[in-house]
């Protein structure tokens, strides 16, 4: 970080109060005063660069003079690294990226578990009153929900089944279970398994009453939270459930990663379709049309995952860490946009 820069910010697990600013706020509130303070950009340019209307623009920087957030650095909590964050959110046509400082001792594990608290901070910002939250199954998303200490009044849905139902009360159910008790609204949990042996198994158990229900709840989900998987043993928990067969199977498809058990390609397109049919899990198509889609993975061996379900267009957040966020700024050829949602395989 240039010493020239600096935006001095209070921390954001310390004194946690209602004026606090989250994440994203801290990240765009520094990338505005940079490009405002030292790069001598116009309100009207950083707007349009944001996408944002010039009177927010001025708001940001006026609210960032009246705390003292402004004084000769640009400077984030030391957690979080603005320039990455904001690097990345650039390349990807992200509508939040928030990139967080990868353990010393833990570069080549995946979703270190800082990432949680990050994203429990985030979804502390993006939801608001009368939402309706969705969590997908995932170490990170699990991580995220027990860092939860602030959320406004919404209702909170299972968007996928549990890796094991044996666990349920660990996992995804439990995270839906905590992110309701933190908001004060109403639960909507899923029992039964992600990947069920076939087809008609999966149907029936779509049409059990508390599934069912669930289910009607996916429509009115505005902020979803979703994890990301690589397809190698021990990072795709999908990839862990299927036998021998089936998994060199999808290998031969091209899979590279894998997000709420929908496969994607390298390209970000969606392969090996049947196994959502086997699968309690939200529809690809319904979560292109959630307003807001924040995944939460990082570390270098998940960061070709990350890439391949970015340009999918089916994310618009993402929290990963350093690690990760070197790699994919890095990798191939700049993607689209990832709020350019259409499919990218075509209708």
């Amino acid at each position: 970080m240039n010493s020239s820069e600096e935006i001095a910010v209070s921390g954001m697990s310390a004194g946690r109060s209602a004026m606090r600013m989250g994440p994203a706020e801290l990240v765009q509130a520094a990338a505005m005063a940079r490009r405002f303070y030292l790069e001598g950009k116009s309100k009207i340019q950083i707007a349009e660069e944001f996408g944002v209307s010039r009177f927010k623009v001025a708001r940001v920087l006026e609210t960032a003079l009246e705390r003292d957030l402004v004084r000769i650095e640009i400077r984030v909590p030391a957690e979080l690294d603005a320039e990455r964050s904001d690097a990345l959110r650039a390349r990807y046509g992200l509508r939040h990226a928030v990139v967080v400082e990868s353990p010393a001792d833990a570069e080549e594990s995946p979703d270190p578990e800082n990432l949680g608290e990050v994203a429990a901070d985030l979804l502390g910002e993006l939801v608001n009153e009368g939402d309706v939250l969705g969590l997908a199954w995932g170490r990170s998303t699990i991580h995220m929900a027990a860092a939860l200490d602030r959320l406004p009044p919404c209702t909170v849905v299972q968007l996928t089944g549990v890796y094991d139902a044996g666990t349920a009360e660990r996992g995804s159910v439990e995270a839906v279970r905590r992110a309701a008790q933190v908001s004060g609204g109403d639960a909507h949990p899923i029992y039964a398994p992600m990947l069920l042996p076939d087809v008609a198994t999966a149907a029936a158990l779509r049409n059990q009453t508390g599934i069912a229900r669930a289910f009607e709840y996916f429509d009115k989900v505005t902020v979803a939270c979703v994890s990301i998987g690589s397809w190698e043993a021990g990072i795709s928990t999908v990839h862990d459930m299927l036998t021998d067969e089936e998994r060199s199977h999808y290998a031969s498809l091209g899979v590279a990663a894998e997000m709420s058990a929908h496969l994607f390609d390298a390209q970000g397109r969606r392969v090996g379709r049947d196994l959502g049919e086997r699968c309690i899990t939200v529809e690809a198509d319904r979560l292109r049309r959630i307003p807001e889609v924040v995944a939460i993975a990082g570390g270098q061996r998940k960061a070709a995952a990350i890439d391949a379900v970015l340009r999918s267009g089916l994310v618009t957040s993402l929290v990963t860490d350093t690690s990760a966020a070197d790699s994919l700024m890095t990798t191939g050829s700049a993607p689209r946009p990832a709020l350019d949602r259409a499919d990218p395989d075509g209708p």
